[in-house]
């Protein structure tokens, strides 16, 4: 298991992992069709796209989670 401490690290590695191999495909696929080779192609746009993805997570989501804890209503005790 991996320690809680780079939890940050393991969320971003593979949110940018899931959503650059996604984008990827979807854009050499719109610019080339289904050639031969579109795999070959597509893994290494991927591996380019994963490169420049980690970082900007890293560094992009913690940002991210606060613009949206200041959008999102705190719920209030039902109870009360």
């Amino acid at each position: 298991m991996i320690p809680k401490r780079f939890e940050p690290y393991a969320f971003a590695a593979t949110l940018s992992c899931m959503m650059s191999f996604i984008i990827s495909g979807v854009s050499t696929y719109r610019a080339l069709g289904l050639i031969d080779g579109f795999f070959g192609i597509w893994i290494s746009s991927w591996f380019t796209a994963w490169a420049i993805a980690f970082p900007v997570v890293t560094v992009v989501a913690p940002l991210a989670r606060r613009f949206v804890s200041r959008l999102v209503a705190q719920e209030t005790d039902p109870a009360i």
